[in-house]
């Protein structure tokens, strides 16, 4: 592990990241994170193909060997205001490539033309089409970045409360999981965090939430979210992220809900590290551990 990597890529996302005025509109935000999550490049071994899930669109990501057993129904990020599964392609080929399992990517709903709950709809409707395909529960794994992180979670807490069973596991990289933003890292990583601050979160936040309060279950799971009966959790954060407590607080109250949790945290890293792991030991070297942690749970027809 390099702290001279650790230290050179902050310093191109302080670069990139600059403040702009006035704020961009949503088209501008919206094309500029695509052309940045577009120059990841992809590895090798791996085949996209659209497709379609629970009436929305998708893309079907697939190792070139035969595939194993097992779906990985990934969320992209974007602050449920921007992205597609193209911008969040790298991560997802990436799991596909060190598990050897097909990631099915949701291009769900996007605010604030569909704000909250219209996203975790969008998920629970494409679990219900993948069970009602035959595929079985204990073969599906949630992963998402970022919102899709959190998505993750908050798709699989509809999915309990529809009383459908749950999928393997869940992973997710530096998860937004607490729309109260009351978390202390919201404040002790003001200006650590290489990404985001507060005031921008607050602005991407109010569009989601369309006027809604940020207090309840599926909104701040972190904070008020019952989190029984949920399948095994890995979450993975940088300590140079305003979202760190969202992870730990989360992790805190599912350990204390029976739930077997992992909690992954990198030092030195940002927000979404592992999608740069051409820059970045850590970012390679927490990908090979959520794929570890994905087919150790995986069972059955997938």
């Amino acid at each position: 592990m390099s702290a001279e990597q650790r230290r050179s890529l902050d310093a191109q996302l302080r670069t990139a990241a600059g403040e702009q005025e006035p704020p961009p509109s949503i088209e501008e935000m919206r094309s500029g994170f695509a052309a940045l999550m577009g120059a990841f490049p992809l590895p090798s071994g791996v085949s996209r193909a659209p497709t379609s899930l629970g009436d929305r669109p998708a893309v079907r990501v697939e190792p070139e060997h035969p595939a194993q057993a097992g779906t990985i129904l990934y969320f992209h990020g974007g602050s449920f205001i921007l992205g597609s599964p193209a911008t969040a392609m790298s991560i997802t080929a990436q799991l596909v490539r060190r598990t050897g399992i097909r990631a099915i990517s949701l291009d769900y709903r996007l605010a604030p033309e569909h704000p909250f709950p219209a996203a975790i709809h969008d998920g629970l409707a494409a679990y219900r089409e993948l069970l009602a395909s035959g595929v079985a529960p204990e073969s599906i794994v949630f992963a998402g970045d970022s919102a899709g992180g959190g998505l993750s979670i908050t798709t699989a807490l509809a999915v309990r409360d529809a009383g459908l069973p749950l999928p393997a596991a869940i992973v997710a990289f530096s998860p937004g999981l607490d729309h109260t933003r009351s978390g202390e890292s919201m404040q002790s990583k003001e200006g650590i965090d290489p990404f985001f601050t507060r005031e921008a979160m607050r602005r991407t936040g109010e569009l989601y939430l369309a006027g809604q309060d940020p207090a309840q279950p599926l909104l701040s799971p972190a904070v008020h979210a019952d989190l029984r009966g949920l399948p095994p959790l890995l979450l993975q954060v940088g300590t140079n992220e305003l979202l760190l407590d969202d992870s730990v607080r989360l992790a805190d109250r599912a350990r204390d809900a029976g739930v077997d949790v992992i909690l992954d945290v990198t030092a030195g890293v940002p927000h979404v590290f592992q999608a740069y792991v051409d820059d970045l030991d850590e970012a390679a070297e927490a990908l090979d551990r959520a794929a570890l942690f994905i087919r150790q749970r995986v069972t059955g027809r997938g």
